[in-house]
Order: structure tokens, then C-alpha cells, then sequence
């Protein structure tokens, strides 16, 4: 999957960039309070991405 399709999908989901980091973004759902690294890779592994979008749900 590539990065910027995993970022909007978690952002349409209603997450939020807390911090950039040099290998990995820190985004958080507000309304679970959960926090997911994200790596800057420009292609992230389909098992990654569907952990880190299931850790934010």
C-alpha cells in the first residue's frame, strides 16, 4: 500500500498527525485515544498497514 493512501485513510477516519519523527509519524485517534507509528517508506507492507488502521479503530 503506499503511504499517502494509508494516510488518508486513517485521516478520513478522523486521526491526527501528533508528531513527524525520522523514520516514523506518530498519528492518534482522538476519539479512542490510541497512537500508531507509521512509517516513511513511500510503499508500507498490506499486513502493517492493516495492523496500524485497526490499532487507530
Amino acid at each position: 500500500m503506499k503511504r499517502k493512501a494509508l494516510i488518508k485513510k486513517i485521516s478520513s477516519m478522523g486521526c491526527i498527525l501528533v508528531r513527524h519523527g525520522n523514520n516514523h509519524d506518530l498519528y492518534k485517534n482522538p476519539a479512542t485515544g490510541n497512537k500508531q507509528p507509521v512509517p516513511r517508506h513511500n510503499e508500507i507492507d498490506e499486513h502493517l498497514a492493516r495492523h496500524i488502521i485497526k490499532e487507530l479503530t
